[in-house]
């Protein structure tokens, strides 16, 4: 933990212009680390950086798109000669597109997966190299209840994030087998409160929003804090994700059928879709963006936070509790069923 270290943690965060990565580098700055930033909008990076000294951290601006790995490792060059040797790499950039299956384009997927998922690809690797030598490290990855269960209209994404999980999996292996002293960790998000519901791709006919119940993106931020001090494999924030996740596992098939009737509604709000709406999947938006999006009024400060970790047997009996009984009320609503 932060008070046992001798030095300033050094902290690189992807994403870090704004959403989770912009209120994670805050969280970061609160503690007293050295933080790089990496994003696409120079402007907005300058922003966080401002954010980070303000609130008595350190920080270093590269701006940087993820998907290219070469420059993603100028960008790590760059941030241990001005903040010393990197402690914590957390994976947050990504890019997605709200739309059927069938309305997206091959360049359109494929970017979306350079982004977020060999966006986190190459900051693993970008990370490792540096770690391994050191046999120290923590590599967090910001993942989503998607990656458990994904939902329509967002297909992009939660394969890039199931991708992630097994990605890291995977990885996780390789270190364990060779002894490393190298830590990876998954925090699993519930839908959060930030300005990508303003600027993805959109072809639904009303503007995006996250599916309720929508948290702040601090209480992002805290649970990355606190997987970075606490070491586990995953950490599920929130009971909508711990729901999410543990539901899948019990009832696939239910929430298939769920999810196909509620969904469409879910993710969107009453406004129209805007004609002249103008998206980050290639390149960035200009704008007063920061951490939060446009939902504040509706999205909650805090909650269970990382309970669903901290407490993840007792929680998890309760949602096979639970789904056990939806399971059982499902069959009896069935035709003929007494």
């Amino acid at each position: 933990m932060a008070s046992r270290r001798t030095r300033p943690q050094v902290v690189v965060i992807t994403g870090a212009g704004a959403g989770v990565g912009r209120a994670t580098a805050r969280a970061f700055a609160r503690r007293g680390a050295r933080i790089g930033l990496v994003g696409r909008d120079a402007a907005r990076l300058r922003q966080a950086q401002e954010d980070v000294h303000r609130l008595g951290g350190s920080a270093v601006a590269y701006p940087c798109d993820v998907a290219d790995a070469v420059r993603l490792d100028a960008a790590a060059d760059a941030f241990e000669a001005s903040l010393g040797p990197i402690d914590v790499w957390i994976n947050n950039a990504m890019a997605t597109i709200f739309s059927p299956v069938h309305e997206i384009t091959p360049a359109e997927f494929r970017r979306a997966t350079e982004v977020t998922y060999l966006g986190t690809v190459h900051g693993t690797m970008t990370a490792l190299r540096r770690m391994r030598a050191r046999n120290r490290g923590t590599i967090v990855q910001v993942g989503s209840a998607l990656s458990y269960r994904a939902i329509p209209l967002q297909a992009p994404y939660c394969g890039a994030k199931f991708a992630i999980r097994g990605f890291t999996d995977a990885l996780r292996c390789e270190l364990l087998h060779q002894r490393s002293r190298v830590r990876l960790t998954m925090v699993q998000m519930p839908a959060l409160n930030t300005p990508q519901f303003e600027w993805a791709r959109n072809r639904m006919p009303h503007r995006p929003q996250p599916v309720p119940p929508i948290f702040q993106p601090e209480v992002a931020a805290r649970a990355i804090v606190w997987a970075v001090d606490h070491h586990r494999r995953e950490v599920y924030v929130g009971m909508p994700t711990l729901l999410a996740i543990w539901g899948n596992k019990l009832a696939p098939g239910l929430l298939d059928r769920y999810l196909a009737r509620t969904c469409y509604g879910a993710q969107q709000t009453r406004e129209p879709a805007a004609v002249d709406h103008h998206d980050n999947l290639f390149a960035p938006v200009p704008g007063p963006y920061a951490a939060h999006g446009r939902f504040s009024a509706c999205a909650r400060p805090g909650g269970l936070g990382v309970a669903g970790s901290i407490h993840r047997f007792a929680l998890a009996a309760a949602v096979l509790g639970v789904a056990a009984a939806g399971v059982a009320g499902a069959r009896r609503l069935k035709p003929g069923s007494r």
